[in-house]
C-alpha cells in the first residue's frame, strides 16, 4: 500500500510539473508589434486628373486633386508597392516601390507634367524646433520654371538658386509672418510674391512652388504649404 501511495504521489507531482512547464510557455509567447511607419502624399502635377492612393494594392485615400496632400498616413514598415491611379479606375499614372524604415516619416510627391509624371521621394525630419522657432522646408515644384531663390522683400535670400525638384532640409526660423518673394536666381527679378506666411512656433511646413509658369486657373505658378507637424 505504501509503495502505491508513493507512486500516486510520483505521477501527482509529474504532471503538475508538466502544467507549470505549459502555462510558462504560454505566458512567454509575446506578438510583437507590426513596424510602423508615416508617409505623406502629394499631389503636385499641375495637369494630372485626381487621383487614389493605394498601399499594397488597398486604396488609402481617394480623389487627390492638384495640390493637395493626404496627411501622413501609418502603414507598416519595410518595402511598400504605392500605386498612384486615376480616381475610380484601375488605371495607374504612378507606381514605385518604397522601402520603409521603422519609425521614420516620408513624403512622397507626385510631381511634373502628367506626361512624364514621376515620384519625388523625401525622407521628413520632424524633430521639434527650439523655443520660438518653427522649421520651414522649400521644394522647387514647378516643372517649366528655372532656378529660383526664395526671398525676403528686402532681398535677403533664405533659400538659395533652387532647381525643379529640388529641396532644401527643414530650416529654423524665427516665428512670425513672413512675406516672401520667389526671384529668379540670383536676380532681383521677382515672379510671385508670397506675402502673409504665418510660421508658428513649434510647427513644421513644407512650402513649394506649384503649377506652371505658362499656365493660368488652378494650373497658374503659385505656392503651397503643408504643416508637417
Amino acid at each position: 500500500m505504501r509503495s502505491l501511495n508513493v507512486l500516486s504521489l510520483f505521477v501527482f507531482i509529474f504532471f503538475s510539473s508538466i502544467t507549470l512547464v505549459s502555462c510558462s510557455d504560454d505566458e512567454e509567447i509575446v506578438t510583437p508589434p507590426v513596424a510602423k511607419s508615416k508617409v505623406l502624399v502629394t499631389h503636385a502635377s499641375p495637369d494630372a486628373p485626381g487621383v487614389d492612393l493605394l498601399v499594397d494594392n488597398v486604396v488609402a485615400g481617394t480623389n487627390l486633386v492638384f495640390p493637395n496632400s493626404t496627411g501622413y498616413l501609418e502603414v507598416n514598415s519595410g518595402t511598400r508597392n504605392i500605386k498612384v491611379n486615376v480616381t475610380g479606375t484601375s488605371t495607374t499614372a504612378l507606381e514605385a516601390n518604397l522601402n520603409l524604415a521603422q519609425d521614420k516619416n516620408y513624403s512622397v510627391f507626385a510631381v511634373n507634367n502628367v506626361a512624364t509624371i514621376e515620384a519625388l521621394v523625401l525622407e521628413d525630419n520632424l524633430t521639434s524646433p527650439a523655443s520660438g522657432k518653427a522649421h520651414i522646408r522649400f521644394i522647387h515644384l514647378s516643372p517649366d520654371a528655372p532656378a529660383v531663390d526664395i526671398t525676403l522683400t528686402n532681398g535677403t535670400v533664405v533659400f538659395g538658386d533652387y532647381i525643379f525638384k529640388e529641396a532644401s532640409a527643414f530650416t529654423p526660423l524665427d516665428a512670425g509672418t513672413y512675406n516672401l518673394q520667389v526671384r529668379l536666381a540670383g536676380t532681383s527679378t521677382v515672379v510671385l510674391d508670397l506675402p502673409g506666411i504665418a510660421l508658428t512656433a513649434g510647427k513644421i511646413y513644407t512650402v513649394f512652388a506649384k503649377g506652371l509658369v505658362a499656365g493660368s486657373g488652378t494650373q497658374a505658378l503659385g505656392a503651397q504649404i503643408i504643416v508637417n507637424k
